[in-house]
């Protein structure tokens, strides 16, 4: 059997997949998920998908991903101890639902 001829490789600066695009946007300085969102244009959703990926991995690669964890904008309680990524609903203290959300970024050591 004859084989046709052979797809031209992409060069690796132009296949870029959406979790370089994240990285890349985290390691620019710090980011919230809904930022980062609206930058690579994808649901928020996949966005926390990618930066649970993102956290397992980047120690890896030399770096760490850094969280600044999420506040409670009506008593300022700061959810410091929290393991998972999306925002939380509401402050365990004054039940308020308003709260900034946490931000990533990435550093090397």
């Amino acid at each position: 059997m004859k084989k046709g001829p052979k797809e031209p490789a992409i060069p690796v600066s132009m296949h870029h997949t959406i979790r370089h695009e994240i990285v890349s946007a985290l390691e620019r300085g710090p980011r919230s998920a809904g930022e980062i969102s609206r930058e690579v244009r994808i649901s928020e959703r996949e966005v926390y998908d990618h930066l649970e990926h993102i956290r397992k991995t980047a120690s890896r690669a030399a770096n760490h991903l850094v969280i600044t964890p999420a506040e409670c904008r009506k008593c300022g309680f700061v959810f410091s101890k929290r393991e998972r990524l999306r925002k939380p609903g509401r402050c365990p203290l004054c039940w308020g639902e308003g709260i900034k959300e946490a931000l990533f970024s990435i550093v090397g050591h």
